[in-house]
C-alpha cells in the first residue's frame, strides 16, 4: 500500500476554520476533566479513570478533526474543517501533554491484562506526537503526494450524505474552504522564513494539481460529486436548490481560494523552495530522520543499519531473480530482460478499462482462496476504482483507502490508470495481493470490526505493522494459487525488490548524502519498474522521509515470527490461526507483535 488514510490521535495537520465558541466549549470541558481525573478527589479505581479517559481521547479527536470523523461515520463537526490556525495548533500540543499527565497518574498495574495492553498503546501512540512537537512538520503542510489542494475533494468524496442535512453539512464545508487555504499559506510563508520547505523537484507537478481542481463548469469538480445523485429521502424539489447552493459556494468561495493557492505556489513558494533533497540537511534535520526512523518502523533500529539490511535483501533478491530468469528462457543479460519487461507491448494494456478490469479479476480470484489462509474474515466488502484524474500523475501505483462498518462504506483499493505504458500487467497479482486481500483490506477491516476494543485499536497508525502486512501479503500468493508464470513471480520478486531498495535509497538520500539521480540509478538497475514510476517513487521518498522503511522492517518481522512458530509449533503449527493472531489485535508495535506471538505460541503448545 502506498497511501492508507490513517489518522493518529491528538495530531494531524488537519485544516482550518473560524473559531466555533460551541466545539471549542465542548473541547475546553474534556480537557478539565481530563485534570480533575489525574487527582485524587474523583473516588474512582484507576480502570474507571482509564476508561473515561479513552472516551474522553474519542470525543476530543471527533470535535478537534471532523475529517476523522468523516471516515469513521461520527456525526459531529460534518459542518466544518478542523481548525490549524497557529494558537489551535498550539492549544492541541499543550492537550496532548496534558492528556499524558492524566495518563501517568494511572497505575498501570492495576489494570486488567487487556486494559494493560490498551494504556501501553495509548500511552505509547501520545508520546510519539509529544515527540514529534520538537520538529515543525506543520510548515510542511502541501507536496505533490498531498495537501489541502487534495485533501478537500478527497474528503467530500467520502461523505455518502444520506439527507438534508448532510448535503448543508458539505455546502457549510465548502464555504468555509478560503479559512483553510489561508492558513495553509500562511503555515508555508512560515517555512520559508525557517528555511523549512519541500524539495523545489518534488513541488513541480503541485501547480497542475491545483489547476485541475479549478473547473469551468463547478458541477465537474470532484468537491461536488455527492451533487449529481441524490438519495430518495431528499425531495426533488430541494434537489435543484441545494445543487445551486453548492455550485455558488464552489464558484465564489472555494474557486477563488484555489486561485490564491496557485498564485501563491507559483510565485512565491516555488521560488524560494529549497535545492536540497535530504532531510537532514533541515533545521536539526538529522535528528528529525532519526525520529521519523522510530517512529515509522516502531524499531531502534539506526538509519545505518537499515541501510544495511537494505543491501543485504537487494543482494538476495537478486539471486532469486537470475533463477527466475533462467527458468523464463530469456537468453540475455539482467539488463536486457528488464529492458524487455519494460517495453514489450505483451505486458501492457491499451485502455483504463482493460487495465481496471484485470485488477478486478485478479481480485476476484483471490477472494476464496481467503478461507485457506484465515478463520476470521471481515463483512467489509471493498471495491477497485481509478485514481482521481486530477491527482493521479504524482500518484503511485496503488493505494487503499479503509472502509468503515459504521459509516456504512466499503474499503477501495484505487489503481493508477494514468500512463498506461508505465502499468506493467506482470506486477498486477502481486499489487492486487497487497493493497486487497490478504493485505490492506482484510487487515483494515478485520480492525475496524474488532469488538471490546478502544476506538484507536481499530484504527490503525503503526506503519511498520500495517505496511509490513501488505508486503507480507504479496509472498502469499503461491501459497494460493497465484505467480503460476514467470514474468507474474518476477513481478512479486521486483516489488519485494522495491521495498528492499528503498532501504538503501531512502537512509541513502537523508542520512548518507546520495543525490536524487544517484536514487534514481540505484532504483533502475535493481528493479524493473518504469522510469516514470521510479521518478514518482524517489520523489515520494523524498517528502516522506522515513515512510517507505516500514514495508520491508514489518514484512521482515511477521516473516521471523511465522518462522519461529512453525518451528515451535511443528504439527501444532496452523497458518489461518497465525494469520488470526496477528491481526486479532490490531495495528501494533513491532514490538509487542513479537511479545504476543510468542505468548501465543507458548499458549498453543500447552493446548490439548
Amino acid at each position: 500500500m502506498h497511501k492508507v488514510l490513517i489518522f493518529i490521535i491528538f495530531t494531524g495537520l488537519g485544516f482550518s476554520s473560524h473559531a466555533v465558541a460551541g466545539y471549542q466549549q465542548e473541547i475546553k470541558t474534556l480537557t478539565d476533566r481530563t485534570q480533575e481525573l489525574a487527582g485524587d478527589e474523583t473516588g474512582l479505581s484507576d480502570t474507571e479513570r482509564f476508561n473515561e479517559m479513552v472516551a474522553i481521547a474519542y470525543d476530543y479527536t471527533m470535535l478537534s478533526f471532523p475529517e476523522f470523523a468523516t471516515f469513521l461515520g461520527d456525526p459531529r463537526g460534518q459542518d466544518r474543517w478542523s481548525d490549524n490556525s497557529e494558537a489551535a495548533f498550539a492549544q492541541r500540543n499543550l492537550d496532548q501533554k496534558t492528556f499524558m499527565v492524566g495518563l501517568k497518574t494511572i497505575a498501570r498495574e492495576k489494570l486488567s491484562d487487556d486494559n494493560q495492553l490498551n494504556y501501553d498503546l495509548l500511552v505509547e501512540r501520545i508520546q510519539s506526537d509529544i515527540d514529534s512537537q520538537q520538529f515543525p512538520e506543520q510548515l510542511l503542510p502541501i507536496n505533490q503526494m498531498g495537501g489541502v489542494h487534495q485533501d478537500i475533494a478527497q474528503v467530500l468524496a467520502v461523505v455518502q450524505p444520506k439527507n438534508i442535512q448532510d448535503y448543508n453539512n458539505m455546502i457549510s464545508r465548502l464555504e468555509k474552504t478560503p479559512a483553510v487555504i489561508n492558513d495553509t499559506i500562511a503555515w508555508m510563508r512560515k517555512g520559508i522564513e525557517a528555511g523549512i520547505t519541500p524539495p523545489a523537484i518534488t513541488l513541480r507537478d503541485v501547480p497542475q494539481q491545483i489547476r485541475n481542481q479549478l473547473v469551468d463548469k463547478p458541477e465537474q469538480s470532484p468537491m461536488l460529486v455527492s451533487f449529481k445523485t441524490f438519495p430518495a429521502s431528499v425531495d426533488a424539489l430541494q434537489r435543484e436548490s441545494l445543487k445551486m447552493q453548492a455550485v455558488a459556494a464552489y464558484s465564489g468561495r472555494v474557486a477563488p481560494a484555489l486561485e490564491k493557492l496557485l498564485e501563491f505556489m507559483e510565485n512565491e513558494y516555488l521560488p524560494a523552495a529549497r535545492k536540497s533533497i535530504a532531510m537532514g540537511d533541515l533545521p536539526n534535520g538529522k535528528a528529525w530522520y532519526a525520529h521519523k526512523v522510530k517512529q515509522t518502523t516502531t524499531t531502534d533500529l539506526s538509519p545505518e543499519e537499515i541501510h544495511e539490511i537494505g543491501l543485504a535483501e537487494v543482494k538476495r533478491i537478486r539471486a532469486e531473480m537470475d533463477i527466475v530468469i533462467k527458468d523464463s528462457g530469456f537468453e540475455g543479460s539482467f539488463e536486457e530482460f528488464l529492458k524487455f519487461l519494460r517495453t514489450d507491448p505483451q505486458f501492457y494494456h491499451t485502455s483504463k478499462e482493460d487495465l481496471l478490469r484485470e485488477y478486478r479479476d485478479i481480485a476476484k480470484r483471490a477472494d476464496p482462496e481467503m478461507v485457506k489462509l484465515f478463520y476470521k474474515l471481515p463483512r467489509t466488502p471493498y471495491g477497485i476504482i481509478a485514481v482521481p484524474s486530477y491527482a493521479e500523475k504524482s500518484k503511485t501505483t496503488a493505494y487503499y483507502q479503509p472502509g468503515s462498518v459504521k459509516a456504512g462504506r466499503a474499503g477501495f483499493y484505487f489503481a493508477n490508470t494514468y500512463a498506461l505504458e508505465t502499468r506493467p500487467r506482470w506486477e498486477m497479482e502481486a499489487l492486487t495481493l497487497h493493497e486487497a486481500v490478504p493485505g490492506h483490506h482484510f487487515q483494515l477491516a478485520i480492525a475496524d470490526e474488532l469488538e471490546d476494543v478502544p476506538w484507536f485499536r481499530k484504527t490503525g497508525g503503526h506503519t511498520a505493522f500495517i505496511e509490513g502486512w501488505g508486503l507480507y501479503s504479496e509472498s502469499l500468493g503461491e501459497e494460493i494459487g497465484f505467480y503460476t508464470d514467470p514474468y507474474s513471480k518476477f513481478g512479486q520478486l521486483t516489488y519485494e525488490m522495491w521495498r528492499s531498495i528503498r532501504l538503501v535509497v531512502d537512509t541513502g538520500m537523508h542520512q548518507l548524502g546520495w543525490s536524487r539521480q544517484q536514487a534514481i540509478d540505484y532504483f533502475m538497475k535493481n528493479a524493473g519498474k518504469s522510469e516514470h514510476d521510479v521518478i514518482v517513487e524517489i520523489d515520494r521518498y523524498i517528502v516522506w522521509p522515513g515512510q517507505a522503511l516500514a514495508y520491508k522492517i514489518g514484512e521482515l518481522k511477521i516473516k521471523e515470527l511465522r518462522a519461529y512458530a512453525t518451528a515451535e509449533l511443528g504439527d501444532k503449527f496452523d497458518v489461518r490461526a497465525f494469520h488470526d493472531e496477528v491481526l486479532g489485535k490490531g495495528s501494533l508495535p513491532l514490538s509487542v507483535l513479537e511479545a504476543n506471538i510468542k505468548s501465543w505460541v507458548s499458549k498453543s503448545k500447552n493446548s490439548d
